[in-house]
């Protein structure tokens, strides 16, 4: 991967601030909906490979279509796995964000200060 994929849902409220604090910091991205423009075979497995949870990371288990799967994820293999993530990209947490070495899932700052290496401002008080 190159550059700063950001993976998003536009109506996704921490995709949204995301962007936003993306944009605020002057960050650039290549925005992918979800959805219509899902990560490729290769784009998941390398996407699975910078998780430090495994699938636990992406996958949005609060979701209803989680609740509706009739398949326990656990069992799956890595390849089964991404099938079903590529065909049911609702099963993942939003947005994704990846620059090829590391991933943030959800809205986190931090994550996001350390992907993009925007410095954090410190505030000091001189006593």
């Amino acid at each position: 991967m190159s550059g700063l994929k950001f993976y998003t849902y536009p109506s996704c409220t921490s995709c949204r601030r995301t962007k936003a604090w993306l944009k605020n910091h002057e960050v650039g991205f290549n925005e992918r909906h979800l959805f219509r423009d899902t990560p490729s075979y290769e784009e998941f497995l390398e996407i699975l490979q910078l998780t430090t949870d495994g699938i636990d990371e992406i996958l949005a288990t609060r979701g209803k279509t989680y609740k509706s799967l009739n398949v326990d994820v656990n069992d799956l293999s890595i390849s089964q796995f991404i099938d079903l993530v590529m065909k049911e990209p609702k099963l993942l947490r939003r947005p994704i964000l990846t620059d090829g070495e590391k991933l943030v899932v959800g809205y986190n700052e931090d994550g996001l200060k350390s992907i993009t290496n925007v410095k954090q401002e410190l505030m000091t008080k001189i006593s």
